[in-house]
């Protein structure tokens, strides 16, 4: 079925409208478990390690299949990868609420990342074939803005749904959502493709560095539970850089590979990315065990705890889309720069926690840090996606997202290897508060440490945007 035929002006809006519906739906389940983790393990009966899974699965899955999404939509259509993908994270969602155990709810979760996977690439995309260069960055801000509503705002549904109705409702509100946004797609969004060089599926690359990612995160939460220098664990990690290293050759040498390695050659990619990875190592992290803090430590009610987030959501929602208008203005360099030193400074404020904390010493955090995602989300998407044709938007997006959900799983990883090595009592000891916040002290130091750095590489790597030829194929008519 085609689009509904609009008038050109109109309908690039209404595009972009229809795919912020849907991408709404899959930034919110990056971030709604969060708030719901104590209520999910009081009812499957699960330890902090099968949590960390149930969160990070979904990422992983995510981050895994991405690029083959990016891949998918150039070659066969990113309307219609768009649509499988929208149809298989709904189906999926319905399966998580209806999960029993924690085996089925992480298989589920990571069935539900592969569907997102197929998405967000489609989405990104589409916004370059659809958008001419002059509105890019403003329309890739609202996108921008809209996922970290998303983020931000997932803590907050999460944790109403979980006290007031029950944790398998953060799953099914998917349902009707997704059933709308099929036939928004259907309706609003054009199709378009990449038609300039041969498109093919990457299998050995897939494989290759799915086996690479999963490894190092397995490797990465399991370490406190068998020993950082168990042979299973070492074996992991032996494993990740086997695989990373095949990865790399294989794309080096793939007449059509699913990483186009060439893309790295422009330096503001490449920073792009690097800042992609090093924000979602640094933040996603926070969001997890802050939530964990709040309810576990300082004893707030899902609510209250997924409410103190609303600050950070607020400013997030204001700023990014002015950010991604500035930056068609003044580029990207120094608003990334800017907003990175911001988020490694609400990070400090934040490893100040005790367990007496109130909301006025978590609220500074909150508003630098979500004045300093906003800066740095929009600019980087639209200096990354700035770097290349717009017949390579899909492959270039998925790279960018892929590095943001594999940085989002090793933040998990890494700050849950860095919060279980300072506990050694049960949950129900009295050591174990002060065990859990000295803890967090230390991971949410490593954090801003991450985030600085962050700041120094897009300062050191990002240069003016400049627009890309379109390629006539790429654009619908």
């Amino acid at each position: 079925m085609k689009a509904r035929i609009l008038a050109p002006e109109n309908r690039k809006w209404w595009t972009l409208a229809a795919l912020s519906f849907a991408l709404f739906m899959i930034m919110l389940d990056n971030t709604v478990v969060n708030v719901a983790l104590p209520s999910i393990q009081r009812d499957l009966g699960i330890g902090i390690s099968e949590l960390e899974w149930v969160v990070t699965a979904y990422a992983l899955s995510f981050a895994v299949f991405l690029l083959t999404g990016g891949k998918l939509a150039d070659r066969y259509g990113r309307r219609r990868i768009f649509l499988i993908g929208l149809v298989v994270f709904t189906v999926s969602s319905l399966l998580c609420g209806l999960a029993g155990s924690a085996g089925l709810l992480i298989g589920a979760r990571i069935v539900q990342g592969v569907g997102a996977a197929l998405m967000m690439p489609a989405t990104l995309s589409i916004i370059s074939a659809v958008f001419p260069p002059r509105e890019r960055g403003a329309a890739i801000g609202i996108w921008a803005g809209v996922s970290a509503m998303a983020l931000a705002i997932g803590p907050l549904i999460g944790g109403f749904l979980a006290e007031k109705v029950n944790w398998n409702w953060i799953f099914y509100i998917n349902v009707p959502v997704g059933i709308v946004g099929i036939a928004a797609t259907i309706l609003l969004v054009p199709e378009s493709r990449d038609t300039s060089a041969e498109q093919r599926l990457d299998l050995p690359g897939l494989i290759s560095s799915g086996i690479a990612v999963f490894s190092l995160t397995y490797a990465l939460i399991e370490a406190n539970t068998y020993g950082w220098t168990s042979a299973r664990i070492l074996a992991l990690f032996g494993l990740f850089a086997v695989a990373l290293v095949v990865f790399v050759l294989l794309e080096s040498h793939q007449r059509a590979p699913m990483l186009d390695l060439s893309l790295f050659k422009s330096g503001t990619f490449a920073g792009a990315n690097v800042v992609a990875l090093m924000v979602s190592l640094a933040m996603f992290g926070v969001f997890f065990f802050i939530s964990l803090f709040m309810q576990n430590i300082l004893g707030y009610s899902a609510i209250k705890a997924g409410a103190t987030f609303l600050p950070m959501t607020v400013l997030i929602i204001l700023v990014a889309p002015l950010a991604g208008a500035l930056s068609d203005k003044l580029g990207s360099r120094w608003l990334m720069a800017g907003g990175m030193t911001l988020v490694a400074g609400s990070l400090v404020i934040f490893a100040q926690l005790e367990a007496t904390s109130g909301f006025w010493i978590l609220l500074p955090g909150l508003l630098i840090g979500g004045v300093g995602m906003a800066m740095t989300m929009s600019p980087m998407t639209s200096a990354a996606l700035s770097a290349v044709s717009v017949d390579k938007a899909g492959v270039a997006s998925g790279v960018l997202n892929t590095f943001r959900q594999v940085g989002g799983s090793l933040g998990i990883a890494v700050g849950g290897a860095i919060l279980a090595s300072y506990i050694s009592v049960p949950a129900r000891s009295p050591q174990f508060s002060a065990q859990f916040v000295n803890g967090l002290h230390h991971a949410l130091y490593t954090s801003a440490a991450i985030a600085f750095g962050a700041a120094v590489v897009a300062a050191l790597t990002i240069r003016k945007r400049r627009s890309p030829v379109a390629a006539p194929e790429a654009i619908p008519a």
